[in-house]
């Protein structure tokens, strides 16, 4: 598998989607904007409320996955990610992926409790392309 096809394609996607288990062990799948930062394929960094549902579920049960997905006119390709998201709330990762706009989410700036970073570590995927699907572990 190349690995550096797949960062490509995925920072060619505008919308990424985050999956978390709620407390009666059903996925929950939430579109978001793409990630803020993404370290190879193995971390990802995504701004969000602290107070959101998805927050509360990410700390009951840390199990996740994230999915990118490219619609043409004939080709569909697609790429899912399964590991950890974790909650940050500590300011050094709050500023790393700060950005002036986010102040119109909230209103106290970088420093506004109801922010925080969710990092996702991967740890094997799946890529989907013509029909064809491969799996692939991530060290």
């Amino acid at each position: 598998m190349n690995l550096k096809k797949i960062e490509n394609f995925i920072d060619k996607q505008k919308v990424s989607f985050i999956c978390s288990i709620d407390n009666e062990n059903y996925p929950n799948l939430k579109a978001m904007l793409k990630p803020r930062k993404r370290i190879g394929i193995k971390e990802f960094y995504f701004s969000t409320n602290t107070s959101s549902m998805r927050v509360k579920q990410y700390q009951n049960n840390p199990n996740a996955s994230i999915y990118f997905y490219h619609k043409g006119f004939i080709k569909y390709v697609g790429v899912m990610l399964k590991g950890q998201m974790e909650v940050l709330t500590d300011q050094e990762t709050k500023n790393m992926i700060w950005k002036k706009r986010d102040t119109m989410f909230y209103k106290k700036g970088v420093t506004d409790p109801d922010y925080c970073v969710l990092k996702f570590t991967a740890t094997s995927g799946r890529y989907y392309c013509d029909l064809k699907t491969e799996n692939f572990d991530i060290e």
